[in-house]
């Protein structure tokens, strides 16, 4: 399999690529977001991680700037009846960060938002996905931007917090927001004040 190209990015519009290496073009089928990253950048350098994909009519090479994009690109393709379209669709929509946090918090309508996904497909991809998600180790250091999106482990005391932000009436996102920057090792009574001071700012 292909991993990565690395060469120069001769041509780039929404939907695909072409990266010249060694005098050999590759056109790479991209999400939106990968299209923003490296628009900018024709006929500079280029260098996009890759992912092979053989069907009964042909052959297509998908392109990503990284590979949290990739990695998710490949989760997204494991779940029943996403293939690689559906999934870059969603990746178009949603970068990596915001995809695990719309799955972990149970966005549906995040996910539906993107081109030819209904809600049904949207649920489909956070039930098959929320347990692969939440059982990945996610922390948060003090190094973090203040008010980032911070993705929610089970059994944490950032997921206490989080729900006891949502019985006092923030909105799941909102209350994620809020603990970005926040140490995951507090204790919930600490967590929870550095939160509000955020929200009520």
């Amino acid at each position: 399999m292909i991993y990565h190209v690395n060469g120069n990015l001769e041509y780039c519009e929404q939907g695909f690529c072409v990266v010249d290496c060694s005098g050999v073009g590759y056109k790479l089928t991209i999400s939106d977001n990968t299209y923003q990253e490296i628009v900018g950048h024709v006929n500079e350098k280029m260098k996009l991680y890759t992912y092979l994909q053989v069907r009964e009519d042909g052959v297509e090479l998908c392109g990503f700037k990284t590979l949290d994009e990739l990695n998710a690109f490949k989760l997204l393709i494991t779940v029943s009846g996403v293939g690689p379209k559906a999934a870059m669709a969603i990746l178009s929509l949603l970068t990596p960060d915001r995809l695990s946090m719309a799955i972990t918090s149970e966005d549906t309508k995040a996910i539906a938002k993107a081109n030819g996904i209904g809600a049904k497909t949207a649920a489909r991809v956070i039930l098959e996905l929320k347990d692969k998600i939440t059982k990945q180790v996610f922390t948060t250091t003090a190094s973090s931007d203040a008010g980032a999106p911070v993705i929610v482990p089970k059994n944490s005391n950032l997921s206490e917090a989080l729900e006891a932000l949502v019985v006092l009436g923030y909105s799941r996102s909102d209350a994620q927001r809020a603990l970005g920057g926040i140490d995951p090792k507090l204790e919930v009574a600490k967590i929870i004040p550095l939160a509000l001071s955020k929200l009520l700012r």
